[in-house]
């Protein structure tokens, strides 16, 4: 297949979508696909299609520290804030598929997934409408609540309108629609309120003050309609699971499958089905939740539509732990959507 793999764009997770999108690229070419690796924002950069497309397999990225500055982007891109750079219409109608390697913004929100409906373009995950459903915070949650998944109590409004709102210690501030932990911030005291406050308003002016859970930490991915083994999250260190201990190699400890009782396990991939097809998901996700100590269930914390692809992601060590190598986990998903 001639596969396109588009990753990047105007997104704070956009490092995390090029690592992705780099590994997703090498692994499909060594299965003999033709692959053209783009970044969605910054374009082809005056490439055709044809010098694009390529089986070598020789994509490289590091994920940084911290998340980009998407500002300096802008400036030196040119482009402002047009989301789809130049060239890409081009290369997706080239390809067989488009491989969606993109994390948070365009890519999760589901408006790269309606312009590619709108374009005819077959892709891989869930379409613009679950996406939406799913990337805004609020809105899931009530999905889940009306779903029958657990998830925890929370507030809705702006960063401005929170000031006057009655809030119970301990909490976490989080922007409604952003992913990898950005602009997340644990609230313990009503001293901490403000800056935190201020941290989320950076990427949204919407935000979730969401009542704070004490627990264990499990991931569990949903693929073709089935649960993988679930993992179990353990950030190393004082914090909590933030941009630095999900990308940062040595921060974390991930257990696979996750050490649960056979109950627990059971219940875990019940919840975790139940709230991918309570927002109509597609081919595959990767559930969120934490097991509340003290209330003895698991929480809903997000649902995930492009989880991160990279081989030390949650969702290909719990595909590994099912008998699915990466590249196998690679080809499946494009094929799928291929053969939509």
């Amino acid at each position: 297949m001639k596969i396109a793999v588009l990753a990047g764009g105007l997104s704070p997770e956009r490092e995390v979508s090029l690592s992705s999108g780099s590994l997703i690229a090498n692994a499909l070419c060594g299965l003999g696909h033709e692959v053209a690796l783009a970044d969605v924002y910054l374009g082809t950069c005056g490439k055709t299609p044809d010098e694009l497309f390529n089986k070598n397999g020789n994509y490289p990225h590091k994920i940084p520290e911290n998340p980009p500055d998407l500002e300096a982007l802008k400036k030196e891109a040119g482009i402002g804030e047009r989301l789809i750079g130049h060239g890409i219409a081009a290369l997706v109608h080239a390809a067989d598929v488009v491989f969606l390697a993109l994390h948070g913004g365009m890519g999760e929100n589901g408006q790269l997934q309606a312009y590619l409906d709108c374009l005819g373009i077959k892709y891989t995950g869930s379409g613009f409408a679950s996406c939406l459903a799913a990337m805004d915070k609020n809105l899931s949650k009530t999905i889940f609540r009306a779903a029958g998944v657990p998830t925890a109590d929370w507030v809705y409004c702006t960063a401005d309108e929170a000031a006057e709102k009655e809030i119970a210690f301990p909490c976490v501030i989080k922007p409604c629609s952003c992913g990898s932990s950005v602009g997340v911030t644990m609230v313990d005291t009503k001293e901490e309120f403000s800056a935190a406050l201020e941290a989320a308003k950076k990427y949204e002016d919407n935000i979730i003050i969401e009542e704070k859970l004490f627990g264990r930490e499990f991931s569990i991915g949903v693929l073709a309609g089935k649960a993988l083994p679930p993992i179990e999250i353990r950030p190393k260190g004082e914090g909590f699971y933030d941009f630095a201990k999900k990308y940062q190699q040595g921060l974390t400890e991930e257990i696979c499958p996750a050490p649960l009782t056979q109950a627990q396990a059971e219940r875990l991939s019940e919840l975790a089905l139940r709230a991918h097809k309570a927002l109509g998901l597609g081919d595959y996700s990767r559930i969120d939740f934490i097991l509340d100590e003290e209330k003895g269930d698991f929480y809903c914390l997000e649902a995930n539509t492009l989880p991160g692809m990279t081989p030390t992601s949650l969702l290909p060590q719990e595909a590994a732990a099912a008998g699915i190598p990466y590249g196998e986990l690679c080809e499946m998903i494009a094929k799928t959507a291929y053969d939509k």
